[in-house]
């Protein structure tokens, strides 16, 4: 049974194996005739020519990770609505209608979002019109 799954996917097999092989080579050419240079600036790190300044260990606010979450949630709606879309045709208006309950759901938890002040993101400002009254 291997044997016959094997025939049929031996083309399969062979790039693997070519794929790995070009792989292995890259990696041993570049060490074999890779420059060595060695010196007291050679591991120190810069950006642009500029030598660094300061620690990269920087504390980020939960915004910027709550940015990166809504990217990956985005995102991976726009890779179902993308799937959806080639196969249109052959779902046909159950697919659609699956697609339109999907769309609102996603619309539902942005409005949601909004409206807990989750996509706020600048501090609120502070101006004249905010003054107890005397």
């Amino acid at each position: 049974m291997f044997a016959d799954v094997a025939i049929q996917h031996w083309a399969f097999a062979v790039y693997v194996v070519a794929a790995i092989c070009l792989c292995l080579a890259m990696i041993g050419l570049a060490a074999l005739l890779g420059g060595r240079a060695y010196g007291r600036a050679k591991n120190q790190p810069f950006e642009s020519g500029i030598d660094s300044v300061g620690s990269a260990r920087l504390r980020f606010s939960a915004k910027f990770y709550l940015v990166a979450m809504f990217f990956v949630i985005f995102d991976v709606e726009a890779l179902y609505l993308f799937a959806w879309s080639v196969s249109v045709r052959e779902t046909g208006w159950v697919g659609f209608i699956e697609a339109a309950i999907f769309i609102t759901l996603l619309l539902v938890g942005l409005v949601y979002l909004w409206r807990i002040g989750a996509l706020d993101w600048a501090p609120k400002k502070t101006g004249l019109t905010d003054k107890k009254p005397d």
